[in-house]
């Protein structure tokens, strides 16, 4: 099948791929001159585990094409994806001028019946707005005579992971009430569909709601095991007791139950954003969803805290050690990273950060320029060197085990505020560290505790 997709960020370019890679002929657009050049020479702008190989293997196949000619694009694919982004308006809700735009550029070139597929996150009653764009530009063409649909297909991909979760979805989800689209979307999808029917098909504003609903409870599960961490560590419980405590029963189960310095990146705080200001254009108060966003807002402040309480405000002149810009392990995305709400706090308060990630350090260096007050490291031991203490913030596989020597000799005094958890207190003291973790006391805490009961 001829298939065309506009935009080649993280869904557009991994859904392109993997769409290929099936034998399907796929056409991506994106008005990104200098994109789409790197593209054409195998150069893939962002990174993501698995990606690169499939793209060049599929673009040297000649199923993979990159394009930035719309009309090109338009006239190759039976089925046109809208791919691009949708950022959070000055109020919080989605801007859909990106989205619109190309649903104008579609009608502006579409000469046959073409079935336009939503794949961007978008708010419920989008798909009116595409269709009414799409009916306008024909109706000024003098094409009203064209046959066209809109379909919902919302992506489920996690960052790191994007390529595995596309190539075996757990669902796969199709918004529409035309049997013709609900047809062709079939056959698209029949290669990841074999095993078992992974295929709902429901109405268009009930699947635009399902790819809200679903990020917004991850986000939900998320805050709440922050909120119960925080609790945990005033009342000298241990969250992580806690969390496999309540893990263990298969209506809750382990997955994002994690406590930490709060979620970031291209999805949570913007779906979680969107869905508030969504409820509020029908009267409708989310209550719950602000207070996910208002924990997530605090949790982000949770290391700063910890270091500020630690020095008794004296932070000025300090230099910390900084593990982790990227907001999740496995991709190089700092959009909403915890890591930049740190730094940003640090430097406010006169200190220097020294800062190491596996793959985040150009998307810093993009971010932040050249700061004096911001060292970017080639290792994470040159991180530590000189530094007042060490702040773990992402979860990398590579900080899980350290050589807690080497860190003591290149830490000015052996102290960790650990965000993510990765080590063990008992141990850590073993080592003769001043450790810090989230939802697990510290000495100093449970003193108090002792105190308080007294």
């Amino acid at each position: 099948m001829k298939v065309t997709v506009f935009g080649t960020g993280y869904v557009g370019l991994v859904q392109g791929a993997i769409l290929a890679d099936v034998g399907h002929h796929v056409m991506c657009v994106d008005v990104d001159e200098a994109k789409v050049a790197r593209l054409k020479k195998g150069e893939i702008p962002i990174y993501e585990p698995g990606l690169e190989p499939i793209v060049k293997e599929n673009y040297d196949a000649g199923r993979l094409e990159f394009t930035t000619d719309a009309a090109e694009g338009v006239k190759h694919g039976d089925v046109q994806f809208i791919a691009v982004g949708t950022p959070p308006d000055e109020d919080g809700s989605a801007d859909l001028q990106y989205v619109l735009a190309v649903a104008a550029t579609i009608a502006e070139h579409m000469e046959r019946r073409q079935i336009i597929v939503d794949k961007s996150t978008v708010p419920v009653g989008t798909a009116d707005k595409v269709a009414a764009k799409v009916a306008s530009v024909l109706k000024a063409r003098g094409r009203s005579d064209l046959p066209f649909d809109v379909v919902s297909n919302p992506e489920f991909l996690k960052e790191g992971s994007a390529v595995a979760d596309c190539m075996k979805p757990d669902r796969i989800i199709i918004g529409t009430s035309s049997e013709h689209s609900e047809s062709v979307l079939r056959e698209l999808y029949g290669p990841f569909n074999r095993n078992h029917d992974k295929i709902m098909v429901m109405d268009v504003r009930s699947a635009e709601l399902t790819k809200y609903a679903a990020n917004c409870m991850l986000a939900t599960k998320i805050s709440f095991m922050n909120e119960i961490a925080n609790l945990a560590e005033l009342l000298g419980a241990d969250i992580e007791a806690v969390r496999q405590g309540i893990g263990s029963d298969p209506r809750i189960g382990y997955h994002f139950i994690y406590p930490g310095v709060g979620y970031g990146g291209s999805c949570f705080p913007k779906d979680v954003q969107a869905l508030i200001r969504t409820a509020d254009s029908v009267d409708f108060e989310a209550l719950v969803l602000k207070s996910v966003e208002e924990r997530n807002r605090q949790q982000k402040t949770t290391l700063f805290q910890k270091l500020n309480t630690h020095y008794q405000g004296q932070l000025a002149g300090k230099t910390f050690a900084l593990w982790g810009l990227s907001f999740k392990p496995n991709t190089d995305d700092m959009r909403d990273a915890p890591s930049r709400v740190l730094m940003e706090a640090l430097w406010a308060a006169g200190a220097n950060v020294q800062a190491y990630d596996p793959e985040a350090m150009e998307e810093a260096q993009r971010i932040y320029g050249h700061r004096a007050d911001l060292t970017l490291c080639g290792t994470k031991e040159a991180a530590l060197s000189g530094a007042d203490a060490l702040v773990i913030v992402t979860e990398w596989q590579a900080f899980r085990v350290p050589d807690f020597e080497v860190m003591k000799e290149h830490l000015k005094e052996p102290t960790i505020f650990d965000g993510r958890n990765m080590y063990g207190p008992a141990r850590m003291a073993e080592n003769g560290f001043t450790y810090y973790s989230v939802g697990r006391p510290s000495k100093l805490t449970l003193k108090e505790v002792a105190a308080a009961a007294g």
